[in-house]
């Protein structure tokens, strides 16, 4: 099954600012559950109602989680924004998200999706409170640093000092940077989905940190992805201040 594999994906990263991203182009998506439903069904009423929920709640603090529905035809979702997405960028990233797994996973009753931007989550079994340790995949730059021995320790400091922060921060999101030389500077973000309590925050972002040097060992930038938690580092700025 997909959802129980890590999948890496390399990524060749192009002079592009943080405003050239698109929404409309998702980075990757698991449809994770075997079982199926109807358009007509009771699951999938309860969906689509979930969906537009999802996309009117979230946007004001950049999270939410919702269900809809009773016993077996109950849809459980939730949405994330990246912390420093504004309120109309955010709905529209969670809008798409739920017509594009639509599109992606047609029928299925769990299934995730990621964005620069956002996550979008939902299934017929409440998930809510507890690492997704399942869905997860690796993005890197393709091109090397000239010196990973004393570059990767310097990923690893950054990521944990964020990982401290953000599991101390209300809204589990954390960024900053890291002096390399004269010229260059290391930026680094931590993430969760707030439906963890502050400990599986910090547990998870500590576990994906890790797993860096599995996919991203001496690479000018990486990221690991998940359900509940997501690292990134690159040598340039990817957030909004």
């Amino acid at each position: 099954m997909l959802s129980s594999k890590y999948i890496s994906v390399s990524f060749l990263l192009l002079s592009l600012s943080l405003h050239a991203v698109n929404c409309a182009d998702p980075l990757y998506h698991f449809c994770f559950s075997q079982e199926n439903y109807t358009a007509t069904s009771r699951y999938g009423t309860n969906l689509n109602g979930l969906l537009n929920l999802l996309s009117t709640k979230v946007p004001s603090k950049g999270f939410g989680l919702s269900s809809t529905g009773q016993g077996q035809d109950r849809a459980n979702g939730l949405a994330l924004c990246r912390g420093d997405v504004s309120k109309t960028n955010c709905t529209t990233c969670v809008i798409d998200a739920g017509k594009e797994l639509g599109n992606r996973c047609p029928y299925k009753k769990g299934a995730i999706i990621w964005y620069d931007n956002c996550l979008l989550k939902y299934s017929n079994i409440d998930f809510f409170g507890e690492i997704d340790n399942k869905n997860k995949f690796y993005m890197w730059n393709v091109q090397d640093v000239e010196n990973p021995t004393s570059f990767n320790p310097k990923v690893k400091d950054l990521l944990s000092r964020l990982s401290n922060k953000a599991y101390a921060n209300p809204k589990f999101y954390a960024t900053g940077d890291l002096k390399l030389d004269s010229s260059s500077k290391l930026y680094g973000l931590a993430q969760c989905t707030r439906d963890l309590s502050g400990l599986d925050c910090k547990k998870c972002l500590d576990t994906a940190i890790s797993e860096l040097p599995n996919c991203c060992d001496g690479k000018r930038g990486g990221r690991v992805v998940g359900g509940s938690c997501n690292v990134r580092y690159e040598l340039y700025p990817f957030v909004d201040a």
